[in-house]
């Protein structure tokens, strides 16, 4: 189920970033597809939880030929694929080895793996994808914005699924706990 979640989050972002216009909070512009990139970073950890750092790698690669994939079918450039393949193969490969180096309870290295995770992703992405580098569509001035505008979304991501692993790892322990006495 959990390498089903990433997959599907995976799919559906690259979906939703290409049927729906991005956001625009002021000066941030912010695609939706952010929304569900943040919750690929914990579906990957929770992957890495059941399955370990070697057979995660084999699902990160999967999760990077799918997402290709399906956003070459959905009709993007083959500079927006490769800018998101890169910045997905940067990203995921950070926080897998973030999340697994630290030595914190699980909602913090979730937390704290998927905010550098997320950082890379957004700032690879905006400048080899979207600016003039690569396929052009915003300007060099709008860069900064476009890159704070998704770092923001996924940090917030990031700390509401950190904030439910940390209730339901609460809960576990209350349950196993009154289960023992």
């Amino acid at each position: 189920m959990r390498v089903l979640l990433y997959l599907v989050s995976i799919v559906t972002a690259n979906v939703v970033t290409a049927r729906f216009m991005p956001l625009e909070f002021g000066m941030f512009l912010v695609p939706m597809g952010s929304f569900f990139i943040g919750a690929t970073f914990i579906f990957r950890d929770l992957v890495q939880n059941k399955y370990g750092r070697k057979k995660t790698y084999l699902f990160i690669f999967l999760a990077l030929v799918l997402s290709a994939a399906v956003s070459y079918s959905l009709g993007d450039t083959l500079v927006i694929v490769a800018a998101s393949a890169l910045s997905f193969l940067v990203a995921e490969t950070t926080d897998t080895e973030i999340y697994t180096r630290l030595k914190l309870p699980m909602a913090w290295r979730v937390f704290y793996s998927g905010i550098v995770g997320g950082l890379l992703d957004s700032v690879i992405f905006v400048v080899v994808g979207l600016s003039p580098m690569g396929a052009g569509f915003i300007p060099w001035v709008a860069v900064p914005a476009a890159i704070v505008g998704q770092v923001i979304v996924k940090i917030v991501m990031q700390m509401i699924g950190a904030a439910f692993l940390a209730q339901g790892l609460v809960y576990k322990e209350k349950r196993l706990s009154k289960m023992s006495a």
